[in-house]
């Protein structure tokens, strides 16, 4: 039922929407990696490792118009080691005024190095939970990329954040290790009441008081510290429905008033629709006690906040990337940047399926051409990162590896394993309650596609995740006999870290008048050969025809038939005494087997592979073998 309603309607909105293409993927990949620019060289803080938050309540103050935050969290945390102290991540700019424990004062040092460190009157116990409440304000630091944003928009002004990886601590004092997530979290933003709020969760109330307003949302999903943002400006919000009863949810979009015209009206339309799609492919929406939704911000591309995206535009390409990140980014998020594919590279190829579905395979096809034109614009590279990699912004955030690369590791994967292995496969990963609203390596996904598909995959992951480069490859076919073709297939690689790329080939074989075989091949070493049925003689092959393999200046050529046969059909033994046996390919028949001696005299004849020559003189005689599929002379001696 949801496939069919999402096509009628698709069919009833003529607005034409456009597809993920270098440009928009530029622009999400730009995004995504402003957001750490600068930020790289931070490394998780050792004196944030001694406890776990479970919640947090954030009561910020802000004016749009005005660069400056003022508030109060309150954080709740178990401590992991006996602590006399605790100490959070806080950058310099900001200034503490305020720490209470159980509503009695603490004292507090800012380290001068982002750090905020509150000192307890007696140690916490390791397992111990406690509360601690922090005021502060200042005007968060300014650089090439701010965590913290005051601009305008059509004259308006419009304030937001945006924290990956590591600018939380720009605008409030937190911890904001990647491998921490918060259980649940409150978020109150007081700003001027003419001012509309967005940010994580469902919206709870607003309280009017005087010229402001105070709007509390509420988010009780584990939630790292880089994915908690609001913004605020003069949004128009457009109310949305999504999923199926009973997990129907509310989908919320904050739009500059501006842009609230019928081309965006329209361009949101596709959000119920790719939102079904993945839920029938994958699971429900893992928010949808919640909402899902976008706000309007100032970068290029967007940003996954959990349950509110933030966004530059509504193209459908960024609306299926950044819904595709609740999923994979969001719900399992990757475990270090070395797995940065597994967030990236999957919501690429979640918007390539939105083409698949929405467009049909042709514009599938082509988008899969323009990704491994891309990725063998160059000869390296490898998904996985190594750890200096890891430490290099613009490598992590490849649009070529980690986006493109990634994205067609994927879709291999998916012809390895045949649609229901693949998608049960991630079905599975995404219920794994260890990894499940946590964290995932490379591993990890390896071993539930593994579970799935009964065999290793780790000459596949070696080949295509871990080591570098694509191959280039030689196919040729021959025909081989009535309904039978011999293929031979031959690789040379781009990258000397792989010696050799395991992978099933797809084979398009043609006939004549427009009949065309498919055929996949599993190819495991060069200059395989392979020996198939097909229902027609050949008269051309095609490499790939669907482009679901990153190769790159590969040929298909078709053999000469005449030749290859002649190989193939062979008189043993030779010399011969008394039985003469004829090995041809099956399929090939017989029609007459004729034996001329030296001068041209005819001197046997016979129809069958097997018969006697015993009563030949000894001698050199020519074969003439007449067969389905033509007329063939050999050489034998007779003892």
């Amino acid at each position: 039922m949801k496939k069919t309603y999402l096509y009628l309607l698709l069919f009833t909105i003529t607005f034409s929407f456009s597809q993920t293409n270098d440009q928009e993927l530029n622009e999400i990949v730009q995004a995504e990696m402003k957001s750490a620019s600068g930020l790289m060289e931070l490394a998780v803080n050792p004196n944030t490792l001694n406890y776990d938050i479970t919640y947090h309540k954030l009561e910020v103050t802000v004016d749009p118009a005005v660069y400056f935050i003022s508030g109060k969290i309150t954080t709740t945390f178990t401590a992991l080691s006996n602590m006399s102290s605790i100490t959070f991540d806080m950058a310099n700019e900001l200034t503490v005024s305020l720490v209470t424990r159980n509503g009695v004062n603490m004292t507090f040092s800012e380290s001068g190095n982002n750090e905020l460190v509150i000192n307890f009157p007696s140690a916490i116990e390791n397992g111990t939970s406690a509360t601690v409440e922090i005021t502060y304000s200042g005007a968060p630091p300014v650089s090439g990329f701010s965590a913290f944003a005051s601009q305008t928009h059509n004259g308006t002004p419009v304030m937001w954040t945006l924290s990956e990886p590591f600018g939380a601590r720009d605008w409030w004092p937190c911890k904001q290790d990647l491998n921490d997530k918060i259980n649940a979290i409150d978020v109150y933003v007081t700003a001027p009441s003419s001012y509309t709020v967005a940010s994580n969760g469902l919206e709870i109330n607003q309280v009017t008081l005087g010229g402001n307003k105070t709007t509390r949302f509420q988010h009780n999903y584990p939630i790292p510290a880089y994915l908690i943002a609001f913004a605020v400006t003069n949004y128009t919000v457009i109310n949305q429905t999504a999923g199926t009863a009973p997990n129907t949810f509310p989908i919320v979009n904050y739009i500059y008033p501006e842009n609230n015209t019928f081309t965006v009206q329209n361009q949101l339309l596709q959000t119920p629709l790719i939102m079904n799609l993945f839920e029938t492919l994958f699971e429900t929406y893992p928010f949808h006690t919640e909402k899902y939704g976008h706000a309007q911000f100032g970068w290029g591309g967007g940003m996954e906040h959990t349950t509110v995206s933030f966004m530059n535009n509504f193209s459908r390409g960024l609306i299926a990337h950044e819904l595709a990140h609740q999923w994979f980014g969001d719900k399992i998020t990757c475990g270090s940047w070395r797995d940065i594919w597994l967030n990236e590279g999957f919501a690429t190829y979640l918007a390539s399926l939105v083409i698949e579905n929405f467009d049909g395979n042709t514009a599938f096809i082509s988008d899969k051409t323009n990704m491994i034109n891309n990725i063998t614009s160059q000869v390296g590279g490898a998904v996985y990162l190594t750890e200096d990699e890891a430490t290099n912004v613009n490598r992590i955030f490849s649009g070529r590896l980690s986006y493109n690369k990634g994205a067609m590791v994927l879709n291999m994967l998916r012809l390895k394993m045949g649609d229901t292995q693949f998608f049960q496969a991630l079905k599975n990963y995404l219920a794994d309650s260890n990894l499940a609203y946590k964290y995932a390596v490379t591993s990890d996904l390896k071993t539930h596609l593994e579970a799935v598909y009964g065999n290793s995959l780790t000459e596949f992951f070696n080949d295509w995740v871990y080591n570098q480069g694509y191959p280039s490859y030689t196919v040729t076919a021959q025909n081989w006999g009535a309904g039978q073709a011999k293929i031979i297939i031959s690789q040379t690689q781009s990258h000397a870290s792989v010696t050799f790329f395991e992978m099933p080939v797809p084979v398009r074989l043609t006939g004549a008048g427009g009949l065309t075989f498919d055929t996949i091949l599993n190819n495991t070493s060069n200059n395989q050969e392979f020996i198939i049925s097909v229902p027609f003689g050949v008269t051309g092959v095609e490499f790939d025809p669907e482009k679901d393999i990153i190769s790159k200046n590969n040929t298909a050529t078709l053999a000469n038939n005449s030749f290859e046969l002649e190989n193939a059909l062979a008189l043993y033994p030779n010399p011969v005494n008394d039985q003469l046996h004829i090995q041809l390919p099956s399929n090939v028949t017989i029609n007459s087997v004729t034996l001329f001696n030296g001068i041209g005299q005819k001197v046997l004849e016979n129809s069958n592979s097997n018969f006697s020559v015993s009563s030949l003189s000894s001698g050199i005689y020519y074969v003439e073998i007449e067969t389905s599929e033509g007329t063939f002379h050999k050489k034998i001696i007779k003892n």
